[in-house]
């Protein structure tokens, strides 16, 4: 599951380093290739929000098999498009399909025991950390030397052969629910009415990832730029040094299980607050500017997947029949967040250089470190204590 998780994600992150790429062969403006990944999360935003509920109400294998079909034929149109627009609409399609691991996370969550829910939930969030980031190594580097068109329609592939695997390999599940589709989806919103932990988790994401995102489309813009002159694969090598956070989530997990989701969320704002200003160093250029870059691209990574962990442990405690539900209000919330941070850290970059993108990401850290702090319980806030959900 974490491995189906990184490969399904991985469809939604890889353009983030070809927007150069695709620029070029597509004969348009940096800026507007750019705009290929904002369309992607908006497509995700949307099939969260719209096909993620069915995780309570179908049989998991089949849903999880068509998803990652229709994601493989989204690729091959993205793969052989002759104009931006196109693109664009494929990419969206794509994002609306690949929510894959939005119904695996809560699925196996049902599945572990409560004490190790939170464990579980950082391992299949270090498989889908790990297709984030080496999908940027991936397209970066593949792109270079085979177009930008290569990443597609190899992704389609390998979403083919994954598709087969899920087929084979999925456990059996019994739905939750018999609920009608709209009420499914009209449920999420009753949630996130009715339920202030998920309004916090929604909260501390939004910014998070936003900040996240904003960061990640602007890099690649960054390094190719006149204060680097680097090629896509430098963007991918960046993403290789983030990698390392695909180790922190697990021990994120069991801190959660441990001290409580809230403790694990203040610790990790205040690590994305220290990578803005880490990040600054991009300014400089040279060695020190892209150490500065990878330095700081790692405390992002850890500091967003760390607090995701905590977050949807805390939701997950909620309501157990309604898991999917919950994750669906969460995920819609973060990459409406997240498309809102692309979008940020392009008209950011263009505007004011990479200064004005860490900018952005030190202004949302700051407000979610500030909501955090004012949450925290009055007392032992980041002692040892034990969840009573």
């Amino acid at each position: 599951m974490s491995v189906a998780c990184g490969v399904a994600v991985a469809n939604i992150y890889f353009p983030q380093a070809i927007s150069p790429l695709i620029a070029d062969g597509l004969g348009v403006g940096r800026a507007s290739a750019a705009l290929v990944t904002t369309c992607s999360q908006l497509g995700y935003a949307a099939g969260i929000f719209l096909l993620v509920p069915l995780g309570d109400r179908l049989r998991h294998r089949r849903l999880i098999t068509t998803l990652l079909l229709l994601t493989a034929g989204g690729l091959v149109v993205a793969g052989t498009a002759t104009a931006l627009p196109l693109l664009a609409v494929a990419s969206a399609l794509i994002g609306l399909t690949t929510v894959v691991p939005q119904i695996l996370i809560p699925m196996a969550a049902g599945l572990a025991a409560p004490e190790r829910r939170g464990e579980v939930t950082g391992t299949l969030l270090s498989g889908l950390i790990g297709g984030i980031l080496l999908a940027r190594t991936f397209s970066g580097v593949l792109g270079e030397w085979l177009g930008w068109r290569a990443p597609y329609l190899i992704a389609a592939a390998v979403v083919l052969a994954l598709s087969a695997a899920m087929a084979a390999f999925l456990p059996p599940t019994t739905p939750s629910t018999d609920e009608r589709y709209p009420a499914l989806v009209a449920a999420s919103l009753r949630l996130v009415c009715t339920e202030p932990m998920l309004r916090r988790s929604c909260r501390y994401q939004v910014l998070a990832f936003a900040a996240f995102s904003a960061a990640w489309t602007a890099l690649a813009l960054h390094v190719t730029g006149p204060r680097y002159h680097l090629g896509t694969p430098a963007v991918g090598v960046l993403a290789l040094v983030g990698a390392g956070s695909m180790l922190v989530t697990p021990r994120a997990g069991r801190a959660a299980d441990r001290l409580g989701p809230d403790a694990v969320n203040l610790r990790s704002l205040a690590g994305l607050s220290a990578a803005a200003g880490v990040l600054l160093l991009g300014s400089v250029g040279g060695a020190v500017g892209l150490a500065g870059l990878g330095a700081g691209m790692l405390a992002l990574d850890v500091a967003m997947q760390s607090g995701q962990v905590a977050n949807q442990a805390r939701i997950f405690a909620l309501r157990p029949e309604a898991r999917a539900r919950l994750n669906t209000a969460y995920m819609t919330c973060a990459f409406l967040g997240g498309s809102a941070g692309s979008w940020l850290g392009v008209r950011a970059y263009s505007a004011f250089g990479w200064n004005g993108v860490c900018g952005v990401v030190a202004v949302l850290g700051a407000v979610a470190l500030g909501a955090s702090a004012a949450a925290q319980p009055a007392a032992g806030a980041l002692g040892p204590r034990r969840r009573t959900s």
